[in-house]
């Protein structure tokens, strides 16, 4: 009898241990497939030329995107380079397929060529996305004095 029961333990423990590898097996199979979803940036483009524009003209652009992964997006974080780019962006969960914009403020009241860039930080598959702007803010023509 005691051999029988030593023997009816052994299997019970073996099915256990095969149930317990089954269940983490499956466990881990729908986690690692749940982790692979993302939502995914797809920008019309990264990079704005304002090209050469009048000092105190209007510093205003959108970069526009789309949510082409299938996981929504939030983004935490938009940050220009410097206080001269100023970002701004939904605060709203982007889903797949929806439609998206950044905005960025240059302030044209400096003259000059600039080169600056806008750092966003979302949950995309991407995490940190830079976007550039560039142009040359015109010296303004001074008028000859009348005589």
């Amino acid at each position: 009898m005691n051999l029988s029961k030593n023997a009816f333990f052994s299997l019970k423990t073996k099915a256990l241990l095969i149930l317990c590898l089954l269940v983490y097996g499956i466990n881990f199979s729908q986690e690692s497939e749940t982790s692979e979803k993302a939502g995914v940036f797809t920008f019309e483009t990264t990079e704005i030329d304002y090209g050469t524009i009048e000092q105190n003209a209007d510093g205003e652009r959108f970069f526009k995107f789309t949510n082409t992964g299938d996981a929504p997006i939030v983004i935490s974080n938009a940050k220009g380079s410097c206080g001269c780019t100023v970002p701004t962006y939904t605060k709203n969960m982007i889903a797949p397929g929806e439609k998206g914009e950044i905005k960025v403020k240059y302030a044209t009241n400096r003259i000059g060529k600039f080169s600056k860039t806008v750092t966003l930080t979302s949950n995309a598959s991407e995490p940190t996305k830079i976007l550039k702007i560039k142009g040359e803010v015109l010296k303004p023509e001074v008028e000859p004095a009348a005589n």
